[in-house]
């Protein structure tokens, strides 16, 4: 199969122009937008291996910095703003609405796709967006979505390494505290970043398979 080709695209957002990444398959019906998080970004290999393995199903992918490259530089040195769950939640909700306004993308399904601190920037967001329609989070910090968490009503799988215990930890108090339907899935032998071999590979299949199904 041909890969679906990646276009870089500015997304205004009031006085701030974020920069993404979009992948359109012909014959899409459904959009996974990324929420990055511990500082990063659209150009990040593992969201960038997800979206490819996305795309391959059918599905169009938005890749997207929630920081600019000023508040990046900030936040490499302060690591704040990473942690700012309210700042990231308002940047992907904009970049939503800005999606829904876009021609050829207007009339698709949304997901989310949350790794890290930006999981929690997607559980806020779709607990006040009540269009969002799939969620899935890839080592995710998804207690850092506080009360969120139980307005959420959008299907959520939460995807935790087996070798990364405190996350998973955190990951089952915060499934006990979801009301949607959600699923807490295991991959065994990975750590947080799934850099073990054949780990990523069973996130992008967890993940295609949920969106599928969803979306």
């Amino acid at each position: 199969m041909k890969p679906t080709a990646a276009r870089e695209i500015p997304i205004p957002i009031g006085t701030t122009t974020l920069q993404g990444v979009l992948r359109v398959p012909r014959g899409s019906r459904g959009i996974v937008l990324f929420a990055h998080g511990s500082g990063s970004g659209r150009l990040s290999p593992r969201n960038t291996y997800v979206a490819e393995r996305l795309s391959d199903a059918g599905l169009a992918t938005l890749l997207f910095d929630l920081l600019t490259a000023k508040e990046e530089a900030i936040d490499s040195v302060t690591a704040e703003l990473r942690f700012d769950i309210a700042l990231l939640t308002e940047r992907l909700i904009d970049a939503t609405r800005w999606t829904q306004q876009q021609p050829g993308l207007h009339n698709m399904t949304i997901g989310y796709f949350g790794a890290s601190t930006g999981a929690a920037a997607a559980l806020a967001g779709a607990a006040r967006i009540p269009e969002i329609a799939a969620i899935v989070s890839r080592g995710g910090r998804p207690d850092l979505a506080g009360s969120a968490l139980a307005d959420v009503k959008a299907p959520t799988l939460l995807i935790v390494g087996g070798n990364d215990p405190k996350v998973l930890a955190l990951n089952r108090s915060a499934l006990a505290q979801l009301k949607c339907e959600a699923r807490l899935e295991i991959v065994p032998h990975a750590t947080h970043l799934f850099v073990e071999p054949g780990t990523l590979e069973q996130v992008a299949s967890l993940a295609a398979r949920w969106f599928e199904h969803n979306l």
